[in-house]
């Protein structure tokens, strides 16, 4: 079992993002923490808990005292394994010596830094509120207080990015030497200023061959320093890829805490409400929904074909899916023996193409 707390609060929002988030709301983090607690109290979990992430928003934005209150809630109220990855994001210019001490302390041992880019432009563009200096001091103040399993976050496919940029990112945050590292394109969503651009036709996109080769130099920079992808958009030293997320893949139940947060349970799909004052209410879920066989299986294949060593797929899924599979791998897109499945390099490329023939 796995545990996901989502922290919505925010300095602001960028102009690309579109998760729940609150600017300008950190009035309520005490409020919020205490209905965490008591969410926690209605939701126990009989087994023990491998992994923990707080997401957000930023969950670096939280007291030191109010991230010593959760951490000693969550082991009041569930059985962490003796190795339980405790994951954090933070976010370079919210992060403090005293929040790393409380973090240490209660037990997080993994933290997720959204450097994203480090161009000052870049960085201004969409909405980011430090500089590369702070996500330097970020790591050194990480690894002072004995968290030395860090991650670095990049995004690509920004306006306005160049090739250029995107490997003096990524030759600058390996300079940090960074255990793990995340690359994720730019989702362009409606109701977000980039969204509002975008359909003006006023946001700069690159093309396909350009994300493509920005992909490519990802895999071979990194790769070349030692972090090797095993996910589409992550890649880690040996030992170091993300516990959490691969659970999320390979389909493994967790409990989401916190407004907007999503749980699954079995073949249970949970959803808390995304308005923050219905969520301090204790309004309920916002969405229960029950999985058809065909939907768990889609979602095995969907979700295990990000890894880079594929899914082995349930009998019931490969005889679903069987005359699909064949079709790909006789294309070059997909490979594997018996009912293991994986994406081809060439067809991680076209991934989203593929996963569209297999919908239910």
């Amino acid at each position: 079992m796995m545990l996901y707390l989502h922290i919505p609060f925010c300095v602001r929002k960028c102009a690309y993002c579109d998760f729940v988030s609150y600017a300008g709301q950190a009035d309520k983090i005490a409020r919020y923490v205490e209905a965490l607690l008591a969410e926690m109290d209605r939701r126990p979990c009989a087994g023990t808990v491998t992994s923990v992430f707080f997401g957000g928003g930023t969950p670096s934005l939280l007291p030191p005292a109010a991230l010593t209150r959760l951490l000693a809630g969550l082991r009041q109220r569930y059985a962490l394994a003796p190795d339980c990855e405790i994951s954090a994001e933070v976010n370079p210019g919210t992060v403090t010596a005293e929040w790393l001490a409380a973090a240490a302390e209660g037990g997080v041992n993994r933290l997720s830094v959204g450097i994203q880019a480090v161009q000052p432009a870049l960085l201004a563009r969409i909405g980011r509120i430090h500089d590369f200096a702070q996500a330097q001091e970020t790591f050194a103040l990480a690894r002072a207080a004995g968290i030395a399993n860090l991650s670095a976050d990049l995004m690509y496919a920004l306006p306005g990015q160049t090739l250029a940029d995107w490997e003096e990112s990524l030759r600058a945050v390996l300079s940090l030497s960074p255990r793990h590292c995340s690359c994720y394109a730019l989702t362009v969503a409606e109701g977000t200023p980039f969204g509002d651009l975008d359909a003006r036709g006023r946001l700069p996109r690159p093309s396909e061959d350009e994300e493509l080769a920005i992909q490519a130099s990802a895999i071979r920079i990194l790769g070349q320093a030692g972090l090797a992808r095993y996910e589409v958009s992550n890649y880690a030293q040996p030992g170091f890829a993300c516990r959490h997320n691969l659970g999320y893949w390979t389909r493994e139940d967790y409990i989401g805490l916190g407004c907007a947060a999503h749980s699954l349970e079995g073949n249970l799909r949970r959803a808390n409400p995304s308005d923050l004052a219905a969520y301090l209410a204790g309004a309920p879920f916002a969405v229960e929904e029950r999985l058809t066989p065909e939907d768990e299986d889609f979602e095995a294949l969907m979700l295990g074909l990000r890894l880079v060593d594929g899914v082995e797929l349930s009998a019931r899924a490969f005889a679903r899916f069987q005359a699909g599979i064949e079709r790909f791998r006789a294309q070059g897109l997909l490979e594997g023996a018996g009912r293991r499945v994986r994406l081809t390099p060439r067809g991680m490329d076209v991934m989203n193409a593929i996963l569209e023939e297999f919908l239910p």
